[in-house]
């Protein structure tokens, strides 16, 4: 049986090695926390749906390899993405340091109009906290991302980082702001979307005439 979505959104993963980008996808799609968890090699991938704003959004979602050897093989994922979580770890400052490398990378390589939420991950290790959340919430107000600080340990705000990311994607889609239809968009519209799209074409009144007065 085929799935039945509005929209379909490709999504990325980004930030350094070591970051949680895995077990943060783990945790959003199996409502778990992933125990072993070594570094990916190259991409991995995952999709879940989501109702967000009386939609019905299909993601999916691109998990990329954080070290520099595996950066040219991560780049070409980069295309036609519509949303991104930048994750970085709150107990190490080397893993904030790298961001704005990551976040050029997004904005250069991906679509124009990329969505883009701010991660501090690891929520839970508050005590070896490295990065506040002052300083993290200036830079994302500075390069105007969303943020967040998450736990894919205890699920704190996981799914609420995909959600508010597909949620501000579908306010650009109703504000004109972006176009499915636009190739390189990263949005598909689902069947259901296309459904209600064609509908009304179908209930427009037969020998309807423009008044020629």
């Amino acid at each position: 049986m085929s799935e039945s979505y509005d929209f379909l959104f490709k999504f990325l993963v980004i930030g350094n090695a070591g970051t949680g980008k895995s077990c943060l996808l783990h945790q959003f799609i199996e409502k778990r926390f992933k125990d072993e968890s070594n570094h990916t090699i190259g991409v991995e991938f995952g999709s879940k749906i989501i109702s967000v704003v009386n939609k019905t959004v299909k993601l999916q979602i691109w998990d990329t390899a954080g070290q520099e050897r595996f950066r040219s093989v991560t780049r070409s994922y980069y295309r036609g993405a519509a949303g991104a979580l930048l994750v970085y770890d709150i107990t190490s400052r080397e893993t904030y340091n790298a961001l704005t490398t990551w976040l050029s990378d997004a904005r250069m390589l991906a679509s124009q109009n990329i969505v883009i939420i701010l991660c501090g991950n690891k929520k839970d290790l508050d005590a070896d906290r490295e990065v506040t959340f002052l300083e993290a919430s200036r830079f994302a107000q500075e390069n105007e991302l969303m943020f967040l600080e998450t736990s894919a340990l205890t699920g704190e705000n996981v799914e609420e980082a995909f959600v508010q990311c597909a949620r501000k994607i579908l306010n650009k889609i109703e504000s004109g702001e972006l176009d499915p239809e636009r190739m390189g968009s990263g949005i598909q519209y689902g069947d259901a979307a296309l459904r209600q799209l064609r509908s009304p074409r179908r209930a427009q009144p037969q020998g309807t005439q423009e008044c020629g007065c």
